[in-house]
């Protein structure tokens, strides 16, 4: 049994505070496909986020434990209230994730501290699964003010899931495409228009 974490706290600034994850794609939102995709991988979805917007979704949200410790405190946060020992953890704003990957992921961080997608542009820690064994460092990484999750690998057994694992799930290119700007969320949103 394992937990899916949607990771939702960013300030959105370069798309002008909007609540990403609320962001219409095509007939549904990014939050709303993202749980229906994570229940098809996991049997407990919760969302990290200080909005409230999110609570009408029926998924449990949980706030940050330690505000203003970035991705790292969504993470440390999830691990911390999850009935389970794995945590895969997505970011919000991921309109292209897929469940056979996650299911992947899943089945690849069972043996170790974090999967961790690797591509050529580096790593994918929003999209990784992480064990309880990263807690004890994480706090230390977060008490020295150190939020950057690349930071935390290298005192982690990991477990990196290279190009060739990925490109078997990754047809078009765009699985970790993730949208921070207004020409992003085009992008995404005319990927989306047919479906």
């Amino acid at each position: 049994m394992s937990t899916v974490a949607i990771i939702a706290g960013g300030e959105a600034r370069r798309l002008g505070g909007q609540s990403k994850g609320n962001l219409p794609l095509g007939n549904t939102s990014f939050i709303d496909r993202q749980i229906e995709i994570l229940y098809r991988v996991a049997d407990d979805v919760l969302i990290v986020a200080n909005d409230q917007a999110y609570k009408c979704l029926g998924v449990p949200v949980v706030s940050d434990l330690i505000p203003g410790a970035g991705a790292m405190g969504g993470i440390y946060t999830a691990l911390t209230v999850a009935k389970t020992n794995q945590v895969l953890a997505v970011a919000c704003d991921m309109p292209f994730l897929q469940v056979d990957f996650l299911k992947h992921v899943l089945v690849a961080g069972q043996t170790v501290d974090v999967a961790i997608p690797k591509t050529k542009h580096g790593y994918e820690p929003l999209c990784a699964s992480y064990g309880q064994g990263c807690l004890p460092k994480m706090m230390q990484q977060i008490t020295r003010g150190k939020f950057k999750l690349h930071d935390l690998l290298p005192f982690l057994k990991i477990r990196e899931i290279g190009p060739e694992e990925i490109a078997a799930h990754d047809k078009d290119g765009n699985l970790f495409f993730n949208v921070n700007t207004p020409d992003d969320y085009r992008w995404a949103l005319e990927q989306f228009k047919d479906r």
